[in-house]
């Protein structure tokens, strides 16, 4: 027979696999919408072929099979008969009428068909190298700069976390919790890069359809991270809250209960989602962001967002109302700049920005989402780093008195030197 199986999905695979730079897109419903269709199709194949065995069927002049050309089943012809299909449902433009690809049968078997699928179901051949190539250029940018991100964000927040463990006089409880997720930003640098590099360094691969552990464990542990890194913003949220609300608490105590929802919870949601995953839900790469397991990873995230920006918004009121009665005569610029500051600083660190697109699906906005939540997301670890470690003034107040208590040894011993020199 004279088809060619490679014209069909070839081009719609490229398509789809540059979209797949951070999770799972819709795109890949269309991959397996055809799969499904392919399996029918090669029910009804089958079928054919034990049909055709019978007595009754040999004598029927010779025709062309059924066949799937890897996005239709063509029906079985007779020589000489036209056959036509439209675009896969998926697939179909939003135009009347719908387009039709045809094809003959020959004595030879199934001619090409009339109109590519690419051309027929997705865009003009121009107008469709051009939008793929504008689309694979944004998504290798946007790669580029997450992957920067999440780079210097580890590098800061190891030499942070190294800071506060060498210098041990400042390990209180408020600086414990900003340690902790220190390593959570850090176990989600690493979760990224470790993801990226089991489901997206082989480019041939086909991410819709690939199911493997190594994909699977890599997915879950992304996942742990990230549900981490949530549970320890609003940890961090909760103690400030906590400041604000009691003059006198047992901070050992309320530590542990604060470990306990940083890494407690996030281990027994992951396994959790992991268990009914495996049990009901075992198909692809454990990525599919339609599945309603998902929500199982989802609410404790939504629920984090929204508690912390709850507690975001009375903080920054309790400021206004102070900044305001402490500063009376101060002009309203100084003071806004003041308030501007203040509430600033506390983005970052409940992940405040997060909000914008915590109630849309994943596949709507998804051009602003990729630069919020993972260009802006990856070097939130390297701002935190940098405002409540580097610029911290009790970090630097205990790294300069250090350096000053190394300073006189070497001093006295310069000064010494010509005084054991002049002794007779």
């Amino acid at each position: 027979m004279n088809s060619d199986p490679s014209f069909s999905l070839q081009t719609f695979s490229q398509t789809w696999t540059i979209a797949c730079v951070c999770s799972t897109h819709p795109e890949c419903s269309i991959v397996r919408h055809l799969l499904k269709k392919e399996n029918e199709c090669k029910v009804k194949m089958r079928t054919e072929a034990v049909a055709s065995l019978s007595p009754s069927s040999r004598n029927q002049t010779a025709g062309c099979l059924m066949e799937w050309d890897g996005v239709s089943c063509w029906p079985p012809a007779s020589a000489g008969e036209m056959v036509s299909v439209h675009c896969p449902l998926p697939l179909m433009k939003s135009q009347n009428p719908p387009v039709l690809i045809t094809r003959k049968c020959t004595v030879r078997g199934w001619s090409k068909p009339s109109l590519s699928y690419y051309k027929a179901c997705y865009h003009d051949v121009a107008e469709g190298d051009e939008d793929i190539s504008k689309e694979k250029n944004y998504f290798d940018t946007v790669k580029l700069l997450y992957s920067v991100g999440y780079g210097v964000s580890l590098a800061a927040l190891a030499v942070a976390v190294l800071i506060f463990c060498c210098l041990r006089k400042l390990l209180c409880t408020r600086n414990c919790i900003h340690v902790n997720l220190f390593v959570s930003f850090m176990l989600r640098s690493l979760a990224v890069f470790i993801k990226d590099a089991v489901l997206f360094a082989d480019k041939s691969m086909n991410h819709c359809t690939v199911s493997t552990l190594q994909c699977k464990a890599a997915v879950t542990f992304f996942h742990f991270c990230v549900l981490s890194n949530f549970s320890w913003l609003l940890v961090e949220g909760l103690y400030l809250q906590s400041l604000l609300l009691f003059t006198f608490t047992q901070t050992t105590t309320l530590f542990w209960i604060y470990a306990s929802v940083g890494w407690g919870v996030p281990t027994v949601t992951t396994l959790t989602w992991t268990f009914l995953k495996k049990q009901l839900d075992d198909e692809g790469c454990w990525d599919n962001l339609d599945s309603s397991f998902w929500w199982i990873i989802k609410i404790p995230i939504l629920l984090s967002i929204f508690i912390n920006f709850l507690i975001f918004l009375n903080i920054s009121r309790i400021i206004i109302q102070k900044t305001k009665a402490t500063h009376v005569n101060q002009s309203e610029t100084q003071l806004l700049r003041r308030l501007l500051h203040s509430t600033l600083l506390l983005i970052p660190l409940f992940g405040v920005h997060y909000v914008v697109f915590a109630l849309f699906p994943e596949h709507v906005g998804v051009e602003p989402r990729l630069y919020l939540e993972l260009v802006f997301g990856s070097f939130q670890g390297f701002i935190v780093s940098v405002m409540y470690c580097f610029l911290n003034g009790e970090v630097q107040h205990e790294i300069q008195r250090l350096m000053k208590s190394c300073r006189p040894e070497t001093n006295t011993n310069v000064i010494n030197l010509p005084t054991q020199e002049d002794v007779p």
